[in-house]
This record gives C-alpha cells, sequence and structure tokens, in this order.
C-alpha cells in the first residue's frame, strides 16, 4: 500500500534548519513497517539527513556551502532573480531533493543523532511544499 502527503513548511531563513519534528507532524499514523520518501519540489533548497544535536552543525554548513558557491560570481548567467538566485540552484543539486527513510515500529527509524534538515539556499524563500510518501 502507499499513503501521500503534500504540504508546505512554514518559511525559513536562509541556512540549514532541522525540520524532523515538523515533518513527522504533518503525517498519519505510520505503518509498523514501510519507507518514507521526502520530496521537495523546488529547485533552490534541498533536503538532507545528518547531525541532530549540535546547532554549530547547522552554522558549518552554511559557512561552508557559502565559500564552495558564493553569490555574485561574474560568470554566472542566471541571475534575473537575485544574485542568490544561481548559487541556490548549484547548492540544491549539492544537497539533493529528496530523503529515503525507513520506518520501523510506526517511527521515523533515524539513528540516534540523525535529523531531517531543510536545506534552505534562497534569502528571502517562501514556505517549501514537500511530498511524503509512505510505502508499506
Amino acid at each position: 500500500m502507499t499513503t501521500q502527503w503534500e504540504f508546505t513548511l512554514r518559511p525559513y531563513a536562509r541556512g540549514f534548519h532541522l525540520i524532523t519534528g515538523e515533518i513527522i507532524s504533518h503525517l498519519g499514523q505510520l505503518p509498523e513497517v514501510g519507507v518514507l520518501f521526502l520530496f521537495i519540489k523546488h529547485t533552490s533548497a534541498g533536503l538532507a539527513i545528518n547531525e541532530n544535536c549540535d546547532p554549530d552543525v547547522l552554522y558549518d554548513f552554511e559557512s561552508v556551502f557559502n565559500k564552495l558557491v558564493p553569490e555574485n560570481l561574474p560568470f554566472l548567467r542566471h541571475t534575473i532573480e537575485g544574485a542568490d538566485d544561481m548559487p541556490a540552484h548549484i547548492k540544491s543539486v549539492l544537497t539533493g531533493n529528496s530523503v529515503t527513510i525507513p520506518i520501523s515500529n510506526h517511527k521515523l527509524n533515524l539513528g540516534i543523532w540523525q535529523g531531517i534538515y531543510l536545506c534552505e539556499f534562497r534569502n528571502k524563500a517562501k514556505g517549501r511544499t514537500l511530498v511524503a510518501t509512505v510505502i508499506y
């Protein structure tokens, strides 16, 4: 069987944000065993799974990504939507647009130090729409 939800997250500032709790709040009853496929319907934000305990990790990710792909690179052509737009597209390719998480005992089976990240790469983003599909 398959169940699917589509929902929009509240707007987040640019950066990396733990959204595990917000994701869980949008899901219905999870099966005893299954798989969650989580997909973001945007090209300037991404999803990832990583450290959920130390907030310095979120800061460090943002710092590294901004060094890897800074704004105002003189050779970028796609700049009509602002200096942060093309770098956001590039960063979203680096993070990806989906994550897959096993479900066990009616809960997401994440590691003890793992959480789901929204990787927001725009300076003034609106809420991001996600599709959550559970297969069981």
